[in-house]
């Protein structure tokens, strides 16, 4: 497993339960036993693919995990539905929760950034029995509402979220496909405030993809289309009907291990926002690395990948004990 190397892993396509077909990575370590190796499924943000784990995957496979990092719904080599409203968390979830079923695990540690931490935080809540700990990175937990609000309106009350409303436009597949090239530039290379898409305010901090061969990797996935990334900023209204006819809680298990890892450069972490999800999260721990931006799983990759691992084994040790004395 080289990171710089996307053929030295191992790949899976498949049909799923759901009817979508998903590609994935599927990482088993040299010891795995089935029904004891814990499994991590990781699951990735905007725009970005199973790629974005690629330093974390071999590191956590050496600690004997199996671990299962999907292409998302619209991204890489998974399916890409034109409508919106497949991209909603309900049917994302039920799409992970099928990747289980497929794999024969009946719990698994999730891990998401990004849009992906939105996602697995929403999987807590439609699918509590089938995890064993949470682990969120960038976006702190936000709670199903009982009264819609729309982007453009969330967007005017924090307006570092306004690149949130160009998005959810449909205008912003065409203008951001025919300029690809400089768009990656900006989300990963670092912001120039010369860039109409002012992403600046969202990304702050280093050049966090040096290597020129990983921007050409991206390039070539979003080569695709950027309209199955772009529809997950369409899916307010849909999300927002499904959860309230779920009358899913806006409180996590309270028996259920929650790690939230941000860093205090990226401007949407803010300290209420972290502050409000304890409330609804009864075992949240969280952890700040100073001056990082958004893109933790590169920028601060070895204290991403060693700060879950242990938080990980300090975990399983907690229920040994507690088995022991039973």
């Amino acid at each position: 497993m080289n990171p710089l190397d996307v053929s030295s892993f191992n790949h899976r396509t498949e049909k799923l339960s759901t009817g979508r077909e998903y590609h994935f990575i599927d990482q088993l370590p040299v010891d795995y036993k089935k029904g004891r190796t814990p499994t991590l499924l990781c699951v990735h943000g905007f725009p970005d693919c199973w790629y974005g784990w690629r330093y974390q995957i071999k590191p956590w496979v050496q600690r004997g995990i199996r671990v299962v990092v999907p292409d998302m719904l619209g991204y890489g080599e998974t399916d890409k539905p034109d409508n919106p409203a497949e991209y909603s968390t309900k049917h994302l979830c039920a799409d992970l929760s099928a990747i289980l079923d497929l794999l024969a695990i009946k719990k698994a540690v999730l891990i998401g950034h990004d849009w992906g931490a939105y996602t697995v935080s929403r999987f807590a809540l439609w699918y509590p029995d089938r995890l064993l700990a949470l682990v969120i990175l960038s976006v702190p937990y936000s709670p199903p509402t009982l009264e819609y609000v729309p982007v453009k309106t969330i967007a005017k009350m924090a307006p570092n979220l306004s690149y949130q409303a160009y998005f959810e436009e449909q205008r912003s597949t065409k203008e951001i496909e025919s300029n690809l090239n400089n768009f990656l530039r900006v989300i990963y290379r670092g912001p120039n405030p010369t860039q109409r898409l002012k992403i600046s305010q969202l990304y702050k901090g280093p050049e966090v993809l040096s290597r020129i061969h990983e921007l050409d990797f991206y390039n070539r996935v979003f080569q695709q289309g950027m309209n199955g990334p772009l529809n997950y900023y369409r899916t307010a209204f849909y999300r927002h009907e499904e959860e309230l006819a779920a009358k899913l809680s806006p409180n996590l298990p309270p028996d259920l291990p929650v790690l939230f890892i941000w860093g205090t450069g990226d401007t949407t972490t803010t300290s209420s926002l972290i502050h409000k999800a304890h409330k609804f999260i009864p075992r949240l721990q969280d952890f700040a690395l100073e001056e990082k931006g958004h893109w933790i799983l590169v920028e601060a990759r070895d204290t991403i990948t060693d700060k879950i691992a242990q938080w990980l084994e300090d975990l399983a040790m907690e229920a040994r004990r507690e088995k022991a004395h039973l």
